[in-house]
Parts: C-alpha cells; sequence; structure tokens
C-alpha cells in the first residue's frame, strides 16, 4: 500500500534524508524508530508533501506521488497526525472534526468516530484548548480519519501522555489495522512500537539501517538498542 523508494531531501544545504526505502501493506502498522534528529519527521513530511523531495519515489497503491501537492496526496487517502497534535484551540471538538471531513464521509463519520473513541462524546462542544492531552491527541487522530484515508502518519502520538492513554492509543492503532487502514508510526515509546507494529524499521543520519518484524527485534534488542537508539 505505501512504497517509499530512495528518498532524498534537504533542508537547505543539509542533506535530511539520504535514500530513506520502506514498505507497509495494506492494514499494516510499521514503526520508524531512531535517535533525535535522523529524519524520522522528515520522512513523513516528504510523504505528505510538506517537506520536497529531490529524489526517489513515494506511492500509495498503485498511484506514484512523488512531488505531489499536500492537498492533492490528502485527496489520494493519506492523512498526517504531526507531533504536539496541532487541533485548533478556539474550535470545539466537534469543529475540528467537521473542518477536515470528506462529504460525505464514507468510511469514517461522526458516529463511527465516536465509537472508536467513545471519550470523545461528552466533549464534543468543548473548544480544543479545554481538552486534556490524551483527548486532544485522539482528536487529532479522529480529525485525521475523517478525511478516509487509507494510509495514516503518526509522528509521536504517545508523547507526554500517561501510561493508560498510551494502551487506549494502541487499542485504536490495532483497530485501525484490522478495518484495513495502513499506518506508519514515528514512535520513541518503544515498547508502544513493538506492540502494535508488524513491522520496525530504524532510520541513522537519514538511512533506514534496520528492518525487522518485532518478534526478531526482540531476539536482537540488547544490541541493537545500543547500536542504534541509545544515546
Amino acid at each position: 500500500m505505501l512504497r517509499v523508494e530512495g528518498l532524498h531531501a534537504y533542508y537547505g544545504p543539509s542533506h535530511v534524508l539520504q535514500g530513506v526505502s520502506l514498505e507497509v501493506p495494506e492494514g499494516g502498522v510499521a514503526g520508524l524508530l531512531g535517535r533525535n534528529g535522523v529524519g524520522k519527521t522528515t520522512t513523513l513530511r516528504a510523504i505528505m508533501g510538506l517537506t520536497t523531495s529531490r529524489q526517489g519515489h513515494v506511492s500509495i497503491g498503485t498511484d506514484d506521488i512523488t512531488g505531489w501537492a499536500p492537498h492533492l496526496v490528502a485527496r489520494a487517502g493519506v492523512a498526517y497526525v504531526p507531533e504536539g497534535r496541532q487541533i485548533f484551540p478556539a474550535l470545539t471538538a466537534v469543529e475540528n472534526i467537521r473542518v477536515a471531513e470528506r462529504r460525505p464521509a464514507q468510511r469514517w463519520p461522526l458516529a463511527r468516530l465516536l465509537e472508536l473513541f467513545p471519550a470523545l462524546r461528552p466533549r464534543l462542544g468543548h473548544r480544543g484548548r479545554q481538552l486534556s492531552g490524551g483527548e486532544q491527541q485522539m482528536l487529532a487522530i479522529a480529525r485525521a480519519l475523517a478525511s478516509d484515508p487509507r494510509v495514516l502518519l503518526l509522528d509521536e502520538p504517545s508523547q507526554g501522555l500517561a501510561p493508560l492513554v498510551v494502551r487506549e492509543l494502541a487499542r485504536v492503532i490495532r483497530a485501525l489495522a484490522a478495518e484495513g487502514v495502513t499506518v506508519l508510526l514515528v514512535e520513541q515509546n518503544l515498547k508502544l512500537a513493538e506492540l502494535v507494529a508488524s513491522r520496525l524499521f530504524i532510520m541513522v543520519k537519514g538511512r533506514v539501517v534496520y528492518d525487522a518484524t518485532p518478534e526478531r527485534f526482540r531476539e536482537e534488542e540488547p544490541t541493537i538498542r545500543t547500536r542504534y537508539l541509545t544515546l
């Protein structure tokens, strides 16, 4: 479903992505791991068209979306939940969802979103700034789903959340995968990534240097963690 091949991207003269390649099948969940500053967020932004890539290809199914503008990438079925959630603080929860809703919504109308995120139901009339961190994260994901995406890009969704909320986040990601949504998850929370992902990728200096199933990763974890993930 999602295929990234030899992707290169720059910020000014800085060569950030240096040939990133990865693939996530339909309904699969892939975790993209690595130390800070290795290009994980840039990879998501390049897929979404928010950062221009100079080389390589991005495909969604049979569609080559390389170089497309972000709104066209969204129409092709990709939704992005950025780090920090970036919900609209002055809008109510339901307004945050409606602003992104594909009309008519097909896969994820409001009623179905509230089944997936029951904690949002009593908070629909509250403004974004009045929600807790966990509620804001669930709202950000609900807003992304309102566009009926085939692929969901999640950037550090567990950041700053309590363990109970992280467990709820894991439930949501599993439920989305069961519905056929393809998920690419950037995470520092290794336990969450292992819990939900069917594939784990590790980046170092703008490249994917490790690719394994969670089972294989657990076998090699002490060595891999020391080599690629700890400071």
